[in-house]
């Protein structure tokens, strides 16, 4: 047997392992998959970075987040270790390098993205390299009763059995008893291999505070003014929340920024440069920011608004008081949080309709084809994420099998004027950069090119067009960009004779029972907040985990209640004789994207949709009308004008 922890002190320089380590690694090392649930900031990555300097051969890490690979690979070569990353960021001559490593089994560790996975280069590659080990990071994406279902993740099993990869690892923060073992089942991991530290961390003091809608920024201001609940993240549910909390604490005195994907990725990158280097005290956020996020001296985490699941609560708790001193989680529970957030879960379930219209597309394809999920998306007016999980459904079901990816545009950045560029070129170069050049389509900052209109203006091939493009890049002379990503597919034998009317409903009672499922998760929540009791305990059982006694330091066990809390919530309007009024007059309208039920009831609840972006009626009079109204009611009064049938 290997010294373990002569290799931990070695490659990483500790000298012991944490809690769960060294079980998870003996039995990767022994050849045997495993799940590790540790709670964050447990140490789950040692789990397979020591395997993967025992075992022969090349681990293949895949993760979520190209950030969180970047910082794990730049940390690895600080301590002399082999590893490098494949994602979009990379350019041509890293990806040539990378390829050259592979091939010759440099590497001890390659971090790739879950939907690498999706090309058949990329995977007859892997087929001709030793693979190790697969660690699988927040392996709870894989799981459809999962919190954080990510369609990519889907298709790791079967990829993973394809290629004969052995062991395997899962790794996730933040799995239920259930959602653990359809990850096991999905592996072929054995439950004795299923590894699990408690998720009881004694610094962390849970409180819920029952708050009305008009006086919560007022308390969230009052408890961020004590210095002991700084740096202090804030979790919104709302883009527009976020920036209204943020200025309220900025006029309040409070160093606050607002972090949202709406924002400029450079100011994003600048504002959580600022939080992690104790620039910037407070961050008001969305969910997007935390994941990956390792800032040991968070000492309050506030959600302004309800989690919507309990797995979420615990993922963004979990990122208070990493260096083990006491901590504070507050949640402001308002019941009016619970319609935007139902509201978003039934907005997001396709209707009948758009999941024909896209499994007609597919299925009229040839027997190799490619599409621009953008564009698909559009087209049928289903958000890409749904649009991805249809896809991926029906590769599932062994209707379509993923070929790879490719770029049908390059964009195109001038560092020279054009003129200097081609002049520095014979005559028939210049000929040639000319037709290329022309036709792009221009715009304030970029010339953007597909390349079938070059290949069709310059009369040259897509290769030479983009070797010649490489070399003005490499010249300094342009920037380029690759755009109008593709994903190729092939439709299996039976494919065709499948009935698209019965497979999209199969794939719509899919969809529907995953809305159930969330809707579920947020009662949890809601019974969260209003339970009377430990609130460590509550949160333990959730994940599975006994707790003889109270914890004795969450907010119900330091002020003990003698009955449940009642959740203040505005009282709900319903649909008044003036909006059944306006409904009519916008169906009147015979807007395109809102010619049935659904799409119509999302529309007035204020929710988006690709046509409605497109069309720009966010900007309709009508769009967010019902708001504030339980998105059922209103798709009830839909369907009552237009009918059931989508």
């Amino acid at each position: 047997m290997p010294d373990y922890l002569a290799l931990l002190k070695k490659h990483f320089g500790f000298a012991e392992f944490r809690g769960g380590q060294l079980a998870v690694i003996e039995s990767l090392c022994a050849g045997r998959s495993a799940l590790a649930l540790f709670p964050t900031g447990a140490g789950k990555s040692l789990c397979y970075q020591l395997p993967a300097m025992v075992r022969e051969g090349t681990a293949l890490i895949v993760s979520p987040l190209i950030a969180l690979m970047k910082d794990q690979v730049e940390a690895l070569h600080r301590r002399g270790i082999a590893a490098a990353r494949m994602d979009s960021t990379l350019s041509a001559a890293e990806t040539a390098q990378l390829y050259a490593d592979m091939a010759a089994g440099r590497l001890r560790l390659l971090y790739i993205a879950p939907e690498r996975l999706s090309s058949e280069t990329f995977v007859g590659r892997l087929r001709r390299m030793k693979v190790s080990l697969l660690a699988i990071d927040e392996a709870h994406c894989i799981s459809e009763w999962g919190h954080n279902f990510r369609p990519e993740y889907l298709r790791l099993a079967a990829v993973a059995r394809e290629l004969q990869v052995s062991p395997v690892l899962a790794l996730t923060a933040t799995a239920t008893p259930e959602v653990a073992e359809s990850i096991r089942l999905s592996f072929g991991i054995a439950a004795e291999e299923h590894a699990q530290t408690s998720f009881h961390r004694a610094n962390l003091n849970l409180e819920i505070v029952p708050a009305p809608a008009a006086r919560r920024l007022a308390m969230l201001t009052k408890r961020l003014m004590s210095a002991k609940v700084r740096p202090a993240i804030v979790y919104v549910t709302l883009q527009e929340t976020a920036e209204h909390v943020a200025t309220h604490l900025q006029r309040a005195g409070l160093d606050a920024r607002a972090y949202h994907a709406g924002l400029p990725d450079d100011q994003r990158a600048e504002t959580q440069d600022l939080f992690m280097s104790g620039r910037c005290e407070i961050i008001v956020a969305t969910i997007a920011f935390g994941m990956g996020i390792d800032k040991a001296d968070v000492r309050g985490v506030f959600h302004f608004n309800l989690p919507k699941s309990l797995e979420n609560y615990i993922q963004e708790t979990g990122r208070a008081g990493r260096d083990g001193r006491p901590s504070f989680c507050m949640l402001f529970a308002c019941g009016d949080d619970r319609i935007v957030l139902e509201n978003f879960t039934y907005g997001d379930t396709p209707s009948l309709s758009a999941v024909r219209n896209v499994v007609d597309h597919l299925l009229r394809q040839g027997d190799k084809f490619d599409i621009s999920r953008y564009d698909l998306s559009h087209s049928s007016d289903v958000r890409q994420l749904v649009l991805e999980t249809i896809i991926t459904y029906l590769e599932m079901e062994g209707v379509l099998r993923p070929v790879g990816t490719f770029y049908a545009g390059r964009r195109v950045q001038f560092v020279q004027s054009e003129e200097r560029i081609i002049s520095g070129h014979g005559a028939a170069r210049q000929k040639f950069l000319r037709a290329l050049f022309s036709a792009g389509k221009r715009g304030y900052k970029y010339l953007t090119l597909t390349m079938e209109e070059a290949e069709a203006a310059t009369g040259e091939s897509r290769e030479h067009i983009q070797k010649a493009l490489t070399h003005l890049e490499e010249s300094g002379d342009i920037i380029v960009k690759p755009t109008a990503l593709r994903h190729v597919y092939r439709l299996s034998d039976g494919a065709r004779t499948q009935d698209p009317q019965q497979v999209a409903q199969a794939l719509t009672k899919r969809f529907a029972e995953r809305e159930q499922r969330d809707v579920e998760r947020l009662d949890s929540v809601l019974r969260y907040a209003a339970h009377p009791g430990c609130l460590t305990r509550y949160v333990l059982q959730h994940f599975g985990e006994s707790m003889d006694a109270s914890c004795g330091h969450c907010g119900n066990c330091r002020k003990p209640r003698t009955e449940p809390p009642e959740i203040p919530a505005s009282p709900v309007p319903g649909i008044r004789a003036e909006d059944a009024a306006a409904i009519h007059a916008l169906r009147a309208e015979n807007l395109a994207p809102l010619r049935s039920a659904r799409p119509m009831a999302r529309f007035l609840c204020g929710i988006t949709s690709p046509a409605v972006v497109r069309r720009r009626l966010t900007r309709h009079d009508a769009f967010g009308l019902l708001a504030g109204v339980p998105f059922c009611e209103v798709l009830a009064q839909t369907e009552s004008l237009m009918g059931t049938g989508a």
